[in-house]
């Protein structure tokens, strides 16, 4: 089995668990989405939900972020890690998609990753999450580790891993592959206590003989 039949099965096992995958985040914007992917580096997607379920209910457009002072921003945000740098790119980005957007949230990687503190995978889940389009493959801690375990890729770095991961995945999964990994990844494949004896990719992992 090479490696575009392998992610080909991977995904097919996957589907069968994960039937309606998704991302973890609750939003119903596309700026709701852009805000709580920001929020959610080096945090929980729980964390994000519940800080957000009081803070969409305030900010409903970008110019509620630009025109909020900062340090009403950071309160409303502080329990989440890093919340004044998330704060600041909050503010900041609202004010360029104001100014170079005229408000409205860009649909291309290019324009998202102009964004401050927007990057790849940022942008990625946006894109899939909010407009289903796919322009690459959002690589996060789950789908770095996995997709190595898996023999997908033997790169750390997680530009090179997109790149390698959309050479051997149909386009139109691309946005799929990511959520299947990571709900993988939460369920089953956890860093340190990988379930091997549940995990329907078992035989395909060369992990799981170690």
């Amino acid at each position: 089995m090479n490696k575009k039949e392998k992610v080909l099965e991977i995904i097919r096992r996957l589907e069968k668990r994960y039937p309606d995958v998704k991302t973890a985040l609750n939003f119903k914007t596309a700026l709701d989405l852009l805000v709580a992917t920001i929020l959610s580096a080096q945090t929980t997607d729980v964390n994000v939900n519940k800080v957000t379920e009081k803070l969409f209910k305030k900010y409903k457009t970008v110019y509620d972020y630009a025109n909020v002072p900062l340090e009403e921003l950071q309160e409303d945000i502080k329990s989440i890690n890093f919340y004044k740098n998330k704060a600041n790119y909050i503010k900041n980005l609202a004010k360029v998609l104001i100014d170079r957007f005229n408000g409205e949230l860009p649909k291309s990687m290019e324009e998202l990753v102009s964004l401050p503190g927007v990057g790849r995978k940022t942008a990625n889940i946006v894109l899939w999450n909010a407009f289903g389009i796919n322009e690459g493959i959002a690589v996060d801690t789950h789908v770095k580790r996995i997709s190595k375990l898996l023999g997908l890729t033997e790169n750390t770095d997680p530009e090179k891993i997109e790149q390698d991961l959309m050479e051997i995945t149909p386009h139109e999964l691309w946005g799929k592959l990511s959520h299947l990994l990571i709900m993988l990844g939460r369920e089953i494949c956890k860093a340190k206590a990988p379930n091997h004896k549940e995990c329907p990719l078992n035989d395909l992992c060369p992990s799981s003989r170690i």
